[in-house]
Parts: C-alpha cells; sequence; structure tokens
C-alpha cells in the first residue's frame, strides 16, 4: 500500500461543524433578540435552521443558489418560518454567521492526536467545499494549519465536491496520483462517492454509524481508528 498523500473534508471530519454552529446560532439568536421578536425557544430556533441550512446548501452545491445569497437566504427562510418577515435582519444574521462562527475552535474528538502522527507519515491535504475566507479562519483558529501542505476550497477549484475537477485540481496542486492518495471525509456523497467514482480510495467517517450499501474501501467511527488502517 504506498499511499503518500491524505486529502481531508474539514466540516464535521476534523472542525466540528455541530457543536460550533449550534453555539454560534445560539449567541446570534440572544445578539438579535429574536425571542423578543418572536421565537419563544431557541433551541427551536436552531432546529428550523439546520433543516433549512441542509436543503440551501443542496441548491448550491447545484449551482441553484449563489454563495451571496446563500447566505442570508437560510436566515430569512427560518425567520419566516416563525413569522417574521425582515430582510434587513436576514442579511445582518447572515453576516454575522459568517463572520463569527469560523473564530469557535471546537475539533472532533481526536483530531489534533491523529493530524500530528499522520504528519510523520504522509503529506496531508484538505478539499473543501466551504467559503474560502471562512475554511482559512477555521483551520488558522483551531490550530490545523500546521498540519496541511495544500487547502483546496471549491471556490478556489472552481467546482464543488463531488465533482471530479476538484478532485483532479486537488491531485494536480498536490503533486499526487489517485495510486497514492486516499480522501477521508465523513459526506457519503460527496466525499466518498465523489473520490470513489475517480478511482481514489476513500475512508468514511461515520460517527453516526448511520446504514449504507456503499462500497467504501474503509469504514471508521472514530478519527483514531484511522490510524489502525494507516500507520
Amino acid at each position: 500500500m504506498d499511499i503518500k498523500h491524505l486529502f481531508f473534508d474539514l466540516d464535521r471530519t476534523l472542525w466540528d461543524f455541530e457543536t460550533n454552529s449550534f453555539n454560534e446560532l445560539i449567541n446570534l439568536y440572544n445578539c438579535h433578540n429574536l425571542q423578543q421578536k418572536g421565537i419563544s425557544i431557541a433551541e427551536e430556533f436552531v432546529k428550523v435552521y439546520k433543516k433549512i441550512n441542509e436543503k440551501c446548501w443542496e441548491r448550491y452545491r447545484l449551482n441553484q443558489l449563489s454563495k451571496e445569497n446563500l447566505r442570508f437566504e437560510r436566515f430569512k427562510e427560518t425567520l419566516e418560518y416563525f413569522g417574521i418577515y425582515n430582510l434587513e435582519l436576514s442579511i445582518k444574521i447572515g453576516d454575522d454567521y459568517v463572520k463569527n462562527s469560523p473564530y469557535r475552535t471546537i475539533l472532533i474528538p481526536n483530531t489534533i492526536e491523529l493530524l500530528t502522527e499522520l504528519l510523520h507519515n504522509y503529506q496531508l491535504h484538505i478539499i473543501t467545499n466551504g467559503f474560502q475566507e471562512v475554511q482559512q479562519i477555521k483551520i488558522d483558529k483551531s490550530g490545523l494549519s500546521k498540519f496541511f501542505k495544500n487547502v483546496v476550497t471549491s471556490e478556489i477549484a472552481g467546482a464543488k465536491k463531488p465533482s471530479p475537477l476538484i478532485f483532479n485540481y486537488a491531485l494536480k496542486k498536490a503533486g499526487a496520483s489517485l495510486e497514492n492518495s486516499v480522501m477521508i471525509g465523513d459526506d457519503l456523497n460527496t466525499d466518498i462517492q465523489g473520490a470513489l467514482k475517480l478511482g481514489m480510495k476513500a475512508i468514511y467517517f461515520n460517527p453516526n454509524q448511520k446504514s449504507n450499501n456503499s462500497n467504501v474501501w474503509k469504514e471508521v467511527t472514530s478519527l483514531k481508528e484511522i490510524k489502525n488502517i494507516l500507520l
């Protein structure tokens, strides 16, 4: 097994998106006095937002929603669910979320330990569909930048996972090949199937043990299990 390059997804694989996002959404709920505006329970605001955000991101991946509109549309639809029709407020919350959330630094358990050990044997890279300016701040502020030789975002590559274009872009930038590379991520469609269809090995990080019929190379439920595969 002559593997030299490891390509990681960022959100939900290394950076704890769920926890960091939840904490920032609660902060925004309080800062913008949403209880007084008619949303009585903060957790309900977060719950509704998460469902709408997933749908908006899917539209973004399919090029049906622009980056600029995604930033506020998800909050506009969330507020409207609660009967609040205020575009200016939606834009302000959207801007605050993008500005604040990347400064939150909670990582998935065992991230630093795993990367520290892998760095002795592999070149590490990131492939992410997130916004360039947001993802770079997350990486810098959470202490991840020292581990990664290349960070490829969909904005830089001009294509989003699972498109083969972003994987090929990342491989070329790293000087890597399909044969000596592995993709590691939590999204079965964008990370794993995207890599597998191209002919790259992939490790599916599946902490919630979601059932799947995918023919993945390896599957793990915690990051520390990756050491048993690669070290």
